[in-house]
């Protein structure tokens, strides 16, 4: 390994930034001795803020339904293909249920931006989650809303959000979406969440299309301007009836650096080894938490649509039963190392 190379991941764990240099310099290195040493130094990190925990969020995947057209997506709007669903409420209460059965303790409803599920109905679904589950957290990923219903939604009981910010740039932001959307109304959203009271979380896809390592260092300033509490990054992956049917797929050894990198910015930050890289890489959920993620998101969705939610090609998990998700993650899980915590896993700045 190079001593310039040792020199900027050991100032980017004590300083908790990184240059533009330092990042070209550790995501041109070769796999091997060179990057070993940014792995280890991000798994003790981890290891010193969460011990060998990880965490489990299970994964309710509600509709497939989406007013947006997002190029990359494989919901968007545009894509008569997809196979469209929704779930009812006491089927989504089922999913929950179902979960806190195996052990969950954070339920995220996750699905595309659907104006079937209206202020009222929303928060209905989340009280009620909230009321039979009272020690939950529930997370949201359901894409842009006005403060005001972010608002509800928190005081129905709600506590997390996970949003995307996908690209800092806004000319990059423009390349993956219609002029419909816009990188500063993502950010808007983002800010008000946070000054709400939610744990937020942020992220991007590594190797979209037209990105570039300036944009990453952007996104990676931008996140340390938000201060999120959770960042979900996973490699591209194309969608076959989308724009960028026939674009390159993300490259899984740069979202290692990135997880690596971002778990020494941001020390205590929950950190998810995504289905994604998981469908990149047949090892790339263990690749990921020895890279200093923490957390894994099974799937407790019924299985007869996790085959129809698929915003990329090739999405893993999709015909399991939930006991079975759980069992299988919790064995991999064990061969390297961690345990499965039975804690819903809150960031420390949250914890009582």
């Amino acid at each position: 390994m190079s001593r310039d190379l040792k020199k900027e991941i050991d100032e980017i764990r004590r300083s908790g930034r990184i240059s533009r240099e330092g990042l070209e310099l550790i995501l041109t290195a070769p796999a091997g001795d060179d990057t070993g040493y940014l792995f280890e130094a991000a798994r003790d990190t981890s290891l010193r803020i969460f011990g060998r925990d990880i965490y489990l969020r299970g994964l309710v995947e509600f509709t497939s339904h989406c007013k947006n057209d997002c190029y990359y997506c494989g919901i968007r709007r545009s894509n008569t293909k997809a196979d469209r669903y929704r779930l009812t409420e006491e089927e989504i209460l089922a999913c929950c249920d179902a979960g806190a059965g195996l052990g969950f303790s954070t339920f995220v409803l996750q699905g595309g931006d659907d104006p079937y599920y209206d202020d009222e109905r929303m928060c209905h679904i989340i009280s009620s989650i909230r009321a039979r589950h009272p020690d939950c957290a529930i997370t949201l990923s359901i894409g842009e809303r006005s403060r005001k219903t972010y608002q509800s939604y928190y005081d129905a009981g709600a506590n997390r959000y996970l949003l995307r910010h996908e690209t800092a740039n806004e000319d990059h932001y423009g390349m993956l979406h219609p002029s419909s959307m816009s990188g500063k109304d993502r950010k808007r959203c983002l800010f008000d969440l946070k000054e709400i009271g939610y744990q937020v979380g942020c992220g991007i896809m590594v190797g979209t299309p037209c990105q570039t390592r300036d944009d990453i260092y952007e996104d990676i300033l931008f996140m340390q301007e938000l201060g999120p509490h959770m960042i979900g990054i996973g490699p591209f992956i194309a969608h076959k009836d989308t724009p960028f049917a026939n674009e390159d797929n993300g490259s899984v050894d740069v979202t290692l650096k990135l997880l690596a990198i971002l778990r020494l910015i941001f020390p205590k930050v929950l950190l998810p080894a995504t289905t994604a890289l998981g469908t990149a890489d047949g090892a790339g959920r263990e690749k990921g938490i020895l890279a200093g993620a923490n957390v894994l998101m099974p799937n407790l969705s019924p299985p007869d649509v996790r085959g129809k939610y698929l915003l990329y090609d090739g999405k893993i998990c999709t015909g399991e039963e939930a006991a079975e998700c759980r069992i299988c993650l919790q064995k991999r899980i064990e061969s390297i190392g961690y345990h499965v915590s039975d804690d819903r896993g809150d960031h420390p700045d949250f914890r009582n």
